[in-house]
């Protein structure tokens, strides 16, 4: 493992993260909201610094509630994302701005499938979930046999992160 990143997982405090790298809350809102649809009332913010090293992906996974990446550190990021409601796949570079197309900041709406994997030994990022990220509103595709199928037929990036 690159030898900075180590070092953030120490000095982040970063432990494993259930979709995949290393990650810890850092803020979660007092404000609380309630969300126009089934679910309770929820912070109305969170955030967590999320690492992911050379080899590891962050598994295709959904959350109900819009969420914003910011790269923070380290090498790019690929982000991939699939709407099942529109059947529709995209892939972002997320990283510093280039003339290739990346950016520092992407936001995934709520219900969009998303998994990512770094472009080089480490990508250090900020997420940001509004309303506030809650387990409960957490799905994996790995528990998912239909939406694993799905996304495998989406190409060989998207199978790779499953």
């Amino acid at each position: 493992m690159n030898p900075r990143a180590q070092s953030l997982i120490a000095e982040l405090d970063l432990h494993p993260h259930p979709e995949g790298g290393y990650y810890r809350e850092i803020f979660r809102s007092e404000s609380r909201v309630q969300p126009g649809d089934h679910r309770a009332e929820r912070s109305a913010l969170t955030a967590i610094y999320f690492l992911l090293v050379a080899g590891q992906h962050s598994g295709w996974h959904q959350v109900l509630s819009d969420e914003i990446w910011s790269h923070l550190e380290g090498d790019a990021l690929e982000l991939l994302c699939f709407d099942a409601t529109k059947s529709q796949a995209s892939t972002i570079a997320l990283g510093r701005f280039s003339a290739s197309g990346a950016a520092p900041i992407h936001v995934v709406r709520a219900g969009v499938w998303q998994a990512a994997h770094p472009l080089g030994e480490y990508a250090l990022l900020g997420c940001y979930v509004g309303p506030g990220f809650d387990f409960s509103d957490f799905r994996m595709a790995k528990d998912n046999a239909e939406m694993r199928c799905i996304i495998a037929q989406q190409g060989e990036a998207f199978a790779a992160c499953l």
